[in-house]
C-alpha cells in the first residue's frame, strides 16, 4: 500500500486534484481510500457526489468513542474509501488533533489491514501548514510519498519550497519522500519551464502539468470529479495522465530547497517580475 499526502498552499487546488486523481487511479482498477485532513471536511465531496460526509471528530462527539469503521468511512466514486477527520469547535481547540485523532482511529479499526487490500491511502492536507498535527502524516511516516500541488505565482512556489524544508527536517530520521511537483496551472507566463526548472532545483521533477480548464468548475458545479462529469473530455484525460504517472513513478527523493534569494532568482529569470 502507498501512503501519498498532497501539501501546497492554501486555495491551489490540493483537495481537487487529489479528487480528479484518485478517480483516475480507482478508472485503473486501484483500490483507494481518501482521509481530508481539513477542517472544512471537503476533501472528499466530488467523490461522494457533493454529499457532506460526517467527520470523525464528529462522530466521536455525538457517538463516543465505541464507534465502527462504517460511521466513519463510506464509499465514493468507484468504491473508493472515504473519512473526513474534521476539527474542532469554532474557538475551541486545536485543528491539527483532527487528524491525530483520525489516524489512530482509522488505524484501531483496521482501515488499513490487509483484508482491504487498499493499493493506495491519499492524505489531503490543510494548506501550507507542517507543524503540529497537520505534520503528522510525514512526521510519523504515516505518509511516505509526498505530492505538492505548485503554480508558477510567487507565493504558490513559497509555500511548496517551504514544505520542501519540512520534508528535508523529517526525511533525515523517516521514510518520507517528495515524489514531486503537480503544476496547477493559472496562466502564468513561463510557467511549465519556470516549474519545471524549480522541480529541477528541489532535486525532484514536475510530475503532470495540469493545465486550467473551466471543466472543473463545472464539474465541482455539478458535484463531481471531471472523470465522473464528462469522461471524454481533454481535462479528464489530463487528470488520468496525472494518476498514471503517480502511479508508475519511481522517483522519491530528499529535496534540496532553495534560499530564499535563489527563489526570488528564478521567478526574475523567467519574467515573473519584468
Amino acid at each position: 500500500m502507498r501512503k501519498v499526502a498532497i501539501y501546497g498552499k492554501g486555495g491551489i487546488g490540493k483537495s481537487t486534484t487529489t479528487q480528479n486523481t484518485v478517480a483516475g487511479l480507482v478508472e485503473m482498477g486501484k483500490r483507494v481510500m481518501v482521509v481530508g485532513c481539513d477542517p472544512k471536511a471537503d476533501s472528499t465531496r466530488l467523490l461522494l457526489g457533493g454529499l457532506a460526509q460526517r467527520s470523525v471528530l464528529d462522530t466521536l462527539r455525538e457517538e463516543g468513542e465505541d464507534v465502527d469503521l462504517e460511521d466513519i468511512c463510506s464509499d465514493g466514486f468507484g468504491s473508493c474509501r472515504c473519512v473526513e477527520s474534521g476539527g474542532p469547535e469554532p474557538g475551541v481547540g486545536c485543528a491539527g488533533r483532527g487528524i491525530i485523532t483520525s489516524i489512530n482511529m482509522l488505524e484501531q479499526l483496521g482501515a488499513y489491514d490487509a483484508e482491504h487490500e487498499l493499493d493506495y491511502v491519499f492524505y489531503d492536507v490543510l494548506g501550507d501548514v507542517v507543524c503540529g498535527g497537520f505534520a503528522m502524516p510525514i512526521r510519523e511516516g504515516k505518509a511516505e510519498e509526498i505530492y505538492i500541488v505548485v503554480s508558477g505565482e510567487m507565493m504558490a512556489m513559497y509555500a511548496a519550497n517551504n514544505i520542501s524544508k519540512g520534508i528535508l527536517k523529517f526525511a533525515q530520521t523517516g521514510v518520507v519522500r517528495l515524489g514531486g511537483l503537480i503544476c496547477n496551472s493559472r496562466k502564468v507566463d513561463n510557467e511549465r519551464e519556470m516549474i519545471q526548472e524549480f522541480a529541477k532545483r528541489l532535486g525532484t521533477q514536475m510530475i503532470h502539468f495540469v493545465p486550467r480548464d473551466n471543466d472543473v468548475q463545472r464539474a465541482e458545479i455539478n458535484r463531481k470529479t471531471v472523470i465522473d462529469w464528462n469522461p471524454q473530455s481533454t481535462q479528464a484525460a489530463e487528470y488520468r495522465a496525472l494518476a498514471k504517472a503517480i502511479d508508475g513513478n519511481d522517483m522519491k527523493v530528499v529535496p534540496t530547497p532553495l534560499k530564499i534569494e535563489e527563489l526570488e532568482g528564478l521567478l526574475m529569470e523567467y519574467g515573473l517580475f519584468n
